[in-house]
């Protein structure tokens, strides 16, 4: 990622840079809210527009119709490291963000509060709070459109990225598959060959193998899926040695995976100094794509536009069914 040097000192924003990225991965999210209130409203304007002229009829059944309608191609919404929150609490915490702020701490005690004193459900809890916080706020808020909500988005992934204790490289990873995801469902408006995906929030061990990162794909038309398995290797110092033994583990174990009936798809992430450029091709053969950044692993602050692309790319490739 590109520095910004000024009187010899790095006063690079990279954390934004990164959020950012993430938060543009909520685009197809709103999209589908928008649709969803076009179709609940027979109004065929921007969300903004509807949101600031419905009825607080109308609102609430935008939001209930968008709790409910959940579906396997349903977009996704992430947290700031880019783990995918379940749908009730996407919806919700969608909702919250573009009226409100720390939906969590401070709106969910207060929902509680009234589910305990009324022992009403979840959902009308959430949902009449929501309506009467739009309702009555909208005219300080001016505004529901795309680049204000993508503004308070970032906001929000910076605080949760805050608060959540994890391994910041599997984030950068993590978050450049959501934006390679993203990026096909926001062109093809589904998952291609595949009914849903499923990213994992954290490492998954198969067998005898930790894989940083992973996701699964599930058919459309059968129970089968396939799995991306995404593990990543680092180095902060320089040197050969290490390629070697990380290039015989990494082939043990697509050997044992091979084993598997080719149910797995394996990409790579090295982030090292001068790795062995031999190593790194000895790999290639035996996987479908590596991505190698020349760097110490302090340095990393996510995928460049050229690997992205070539992250975006390649699945392409997985969605419409590509096989080895």
């Amino acid at each position: 990622m590109k520095k910004l040097i000024i009187h010899e000192v790095d006063i690079a924003h990279y954390r934004l840079v990164e959020l950012s990225k993430l938060a543009d991965q909520a685009k197809p999210f709103y999209d589908w809210v928008e649709k969803s209130a076009k179709k609940i409203t027979s109004y065929h304007k921007s969300l903004n527009e509807i949101l600031m002229s419905s009825s607080k009829s109308d609102i609430k059944k935008i939001i209930f119709y968008s709790y409910n309608n959940i579906t396997d191609e349903t977009p996704l919404l992430f947290d700031g490291i880019g783990r995918v929150y379940p749908h009730y609490k996407a919806c919700f915490y969608f909702f919250s963000w573009i009226i409100r702020d720390a939906p969590q701490q401070r709106l969910a005690p207060l929902i509680a509060r009234m589910r305990k004193l009324k022992k009403i459900e979840k959902i009308i809890a959430e949902t009449d709070s929501l309506v009467a916080l739009i309702y009555e706020y909208r005219i300080n808020i001016k505004t529901f459109d795309w680049p204000t909500v993508r503004e308070i988005i970032i906001d929000r992934l910076e605080g949760s990225r805050r608060s959540i204790k994890g391994h910041l490289l599997e984030a950068n990873v993590r978050t450049a598959l959501i934006t390679a995801i993203q990026y096909y469902f926001s062109v093809y408006g589904n998952y291609g060959q595949f009914r849903k995906v499923e990213i994992a929030p954290k490492q998954i061990k198969i067998g005898n193998h930790t894989i940083d990162v992973s996701i699964e794909l599930f058919h459309k038309n059968s129970d089968k899926s396939v799995f991306l398995l995404i593990p990543i290797k680092t180095r902060e110092t320089e040197g050969g040695g290490h390629a070697h033994i990380f290039t015989r583990d990494i082939m043990a174990a697509i050997h044992d995976l091979d084993s598997e009936k080719n149910k797995y798809r394996v990409a790579s992430v090295i982030i090292a100094q001068n790795w062995s450029l031999s190593e790194i091709e000895n790999i290639d053969k035996k996987m479908d794509v590596v991505f190698h950044f020349n760097m110490n692993p302090n340095n990393f602050h996510g995928f460049d536009d050229k690997s992205q692309i070539k992250l975006n790319k390649y699945i392409e490739k997985i969605l419409n069914g590509y096989d080895k």
